[in-house]
């Protein structure tokens, strides 16, 4: 054999190879196992007392206990139930004042203001407030989550609706579109690629200020485990539902925003991370 072919041979194995083996799978696995590793020799170098840094088998087991008597899954249920009804609002209420900021200038000029204002606002200072509006109950928590997302959303599309190029806006309008046709055809799917970020940040607000929330709410939840945690001074229990609101969110990135991303990427032939 030539040394040409042999080459060719060389590098047509190693393609295959690097086909077959899911190194990005790998490279994580290998990255979450040092950080178990590390720390178990952190909890087992007894730096800190037990109590205050448990060690990975005691947040196992605090998490195995709270899964067999059901309080994590029927918690785990209520959580997403509000943040799925929170956030829902918050797009649509977030896509229609974008649109509308981005498309009118004196709504722009007007609430456009006043929503760049409120971005800055800690969404946990709704709290009291929604408690002085609605009582301590589901509106209060739906509230904070709505006011914690709807801003980030409306900004990114205001956003993604300002770098339309005004050519399309103008062919849409000389073709004899009105205006909901030009909103449904022409501004939803060019604001598209902006939006997408804009509702991953808009979901990771929200996920933080309901569980912020839920701190303050005494019903079984997900924020509701973290504050019994804190009350019977159980950190294996505040660190195991910690590890799984990080899960969540990992998961929803992954599963949810991964793939949106990864869609527009294609469609409109941007460049992917």
């Amino acid at each position: 054999m030539s040394a040409a072919a042999s080459a060719v041979s060389s590098a047509a194995a190693g393609k295959s190879l690097s086909t077959r083996v899911p190194w990005k799978a790998v490279r994580i696995a290998v990255f979450y196992l040092g950080l178990l590793g590390a720390w178990q020799l952190i909890y087992l170098a007894e730096v800190w007392a037990p109590y205050v840094f448990p060690g990975p088998r005691d947040v196992y087991e605090a998490l195995r206990y709270n899964i067999e008597n059901g309080d994590l899954w029927e918690a785990g249920k209520v959580t997403i139930r509000r943040m799925a009804i929170g956030y829902s609002l918050s797009i649509v209420i977030g896509l229609a004042v974008g649109v509308a900021m981005g498309s009118l200038r004196w709504v722009d000029e007007t609430i456009g203001s006043l929503v760049l204002g409120l971005q800055s606002l800690p969404s946990v200072t709704w709290f009291p407030l929604a408690l002085l509006w609605f009582g301590l109950n589901e509106k209060a928590i739906i509230f904070v989550v709505l006011m914690g997302s709807v801003n980030s959303i409306a900004i990114s599309s205001r956003t993604g609706v300002l770098g339309i190029p005004p050519l399309q806006l103008r062919a849409s309008r000389m073709f004899g579109g009105r205006w909901w046709e030009q909103t449904l055809y022409v501004v939803l799917p060019g604001m598209l690629p902006s939006m997408v970020q804009g509702l991953k940040l808009g979901w990771s607000f929200a996920w933080r200020s309901l569980l912020a929330a839920e701190l303050l709410f005494a019903s079984l939840s997900l924020g509701h485990l973290l504050q019994v945690g804190r009350d019977l001074n159980d950190v294996s229990q505040v660190v195991a539902i910690m590890l799984v609101i990080v899960a969540v969110g990992m998961v929803v990135d992954r599963l949810v925003f991964g793939r949106m991303e990864r869609w527009v990427n294609e469609r409109w032939g941007l460049r992917g991370g």
